[in-house]
């Protein structure tokens, strides 16, 4: 499932791979852009900004100086990946999923199953991400403003008001659910009864950073930070999909439920120990 810290990879990827190359074909696979033709660009850079990808490119000189810089916006959603291979190289996924393809002379980048592609003058890239909160994984993260936002509307639990992007940028459903279990917070706890939420966000940034590197993503990590659940045996997760296991702390079964905005929209499932995280009255 990506998060903000699939996203990170995903950038640091694209960016190794395409940054300072001319793209010899592009191929935009969603109806606007069909015929857009990208050839001849260049790509500055790629990076990430919560759980979107920014792709900037510049165009040749001939093109005018406000039409020179574009970025190439996707989202992942649920499903969506990219993947980068040799020129030519066979894709791993089925070629109908395929949503954008950059092909340079060292490397082709191929967009899958894509929730989101389009292109916007990197001018406008506010148009797209501006109303994002601050991102955990980014230059921008402060937790001061997170907070603010998060506090600014005291009756929303704070396991929804956690996947709200516009308080803060990168956290996805496995990352509330894990933070939520270090803090000791039931994710359907109004934000007003929280009182240490900056202590929860800031576990929830170190888990994030803790999965920028390779290897199965987990959330168990020792005192130092370091992730323990890739070893042999042992839970990558807390809770997360822990149904019926037991607390790694208690022993007592892991419970699910359900949880999203008071008019039923964006449920999702939550993980919880009931006594690690009692409900407060």
């Amino acid at each position: 499932m990506p998060e903000g810290d699939s996203v990170w990879r995903a950038a640091a990827e694209l960016h190794k791979a395409l940054a300072g190359q001319t793209l010899v074909a592009s191929d935009f696979r969603v109806p606007r852009f069909a015929t857009l033709n990208l050839a001849g660009w260049t790509v500055a850079e790629v990076i990430p900004r919560g759980k979107h990808l920014l792709m900037r490119v510049v165009g040749p000189d001939g093109n005018r100086p406000d039409e020179r810089k574009l970025t190439i916006h996707s989202h992942l959603k649920m499903e969506g990946t990219w993947q980068v291979y040799p020129p030519g190289g066979r894709w791993r996924k089925p070629g109908f999923t395929a949503r954008c393809v950059l092909r340079t002379a060292v490397a082709d980048a191929v967009g899958f199953s894509l929730g989101i592609v389009e292109v916007v003058r990197t001018a406008d890239e506010d148009t797209i991400v501006g109303h994002l909160g601050p991102d955990l994984l980014g230059p921008d993260w402060d937790v001061a403003e997170a907070e603010a936002r998060i506090r600014a509307a005291p009756d929303v639990p704070i396991g929804v008001a956690l996947l709200d992007q516009r308080n803060l940028a990168g956290i996805g459903n496995i990352y509330r659910c894990e933070a939520c279990f270090l803090s000791g917070v039931h994710p359907a706890t109004p934000v007003s009864t929280v009182h240490d939420l900056r202590t929860l966000m800031t576990d929830a940034k170190q888990l994030l950073e803790a999965n920028l590197g390779p290897g199965r993503r987990v959330t168990v990590l020792n005192p130092r930070g370091m992730p323990v659940g890739r070893m042999a045996g042992r839970p990558g997760y807390w809770v997360y999909r822990r149904e019926h296991q037991p607390c790694l702390k208690c022993r007592t079964p892991i419970l699910r439920g359900v949880l999203g905005k008071p008019n039923g929209e964006e449920e999702r499932d939550i993980y919880f120990c009931p006594q690690c995280q009692p409900m407060v009255p």
